[in-house]
């Protein structure tokens, strides 16, 4: 019988404005993870450079063909594991995406989501930020396989997008994992409560991971966490440099859609999630 549960890990770096590095210290941190039983490992939002529109043309590459995919192929393979890279900015037919990359035991590259949700908000005596000045959203969802778990993929500010969540939900996930940099505005407000939705809405793991918490430039929240499909916060980092491993059983997922059946309850005769791309 294919085993069910899964040894993850989360790795909350801190990201300068040297590629090389991070890619070093990202690299090490994997390693560092997968010693301890890691299985699954997630990497966050922008782990290769600042978090900024000016420096996503500066940082830009190819994929796969990069500096910094070769780097999270090669750790895969060196540490036989499911590696999710956060996200890198990507550079393809002269348009930039905030792309997230999943790679497999043997360094392949399995799944590529870029993000499909643009960061554009103005929230006075907070935070304006608009990615679409130089980004361009994605169209399309990246799932993959670990075992018989079927896990989907997001980017920080679609976490807030419960339909891109329940389409992942209806295609059979069990695991969402999203590579977020929430700010100091946003994060303390927001960041727990939406994972705890997106996880009770479809009854699946939720886990984000976020870069640590520099001191200028872009500040990220930090606090990457583990959340079950019952709501539940299982691990939670605090704001700086921390590794956060977790033991996922999905017989959970089997257990909250038994006892609690909205999956089997909904009125799709009212109303549905549909996926147009399909």
């Amino acid at each position: 019988m294919t085993s069910r549960i899964l040894q993850v890990a989360l790795v909350q770096l801190r990201v300068g404005i040297d590629r090389a590095k991070n890619l070093e210290n990202a690299a090490k941190l994997v390693k560092e993870a997968a010693n301890q039983g890691a299985k699954l490992i997630a990497l966050p939002e922008c782990f290769n450079s600042p978090y900024g529109t000016k420096f996503f043309g500066q940082y830009a590459e190819a994929i796969p063909n990069g500096p910094s995919c070769d780097m999270l192929s090669k750790t895969a393979k060196e540490n036989q594991i499911y590696l999710v890279g956060g996200t890198i900015p990507e550079l393809d037919s002269k348009k930039y995406y905030n792309t997230c990359t999943v790679w497999n035991p043997e360094g392949n590259l399995i799944a590529k989501f870029r993000k499909m949700h643009l960061f554009d908000i103005d929230i006075p005596g907070g935070i304006t930020f608009k990615e679409s000045d130089i980004l361009h959203g994605g169209n399309e969802l990246a799932t993959f396989k670990v075992n018989d778990i079927l896990i989907g993929i997001g980017v920080c500010y679609d976490l807030r997008f419960e339909e891109l969540a329940k389409l992942y939900r209806l295609k059979g996930c069990e695991l969402l994992i999203y590579p977020g940099a929430f700010n100091m505005t946003t994060g303390p407000m927001h960041w727990e409560v939406l994972q705890r939705g997106r996880a009770l809405d479809n009854q699946v793991f939720v886990m984000s991971i976020s870069p640590a918490r520099n001191e200028q430039g872009y500040i990220a929240w930090g606090h990457s966490q583990i959340t079950d499909p019952w709501g539940k916060v299982l691990k939670q980092a605090e704001h700086g440099e921390e590794i956060i491993q977790g033991t996922l059983d999905f017989s959970e997922c089997d257990k909250v859609r038994a006892q609690i059946p909205i999956g089997k309850q909904r009125r799709t005769d009212v109303y549905n999630t549909v996926n147009v791309n399909m």
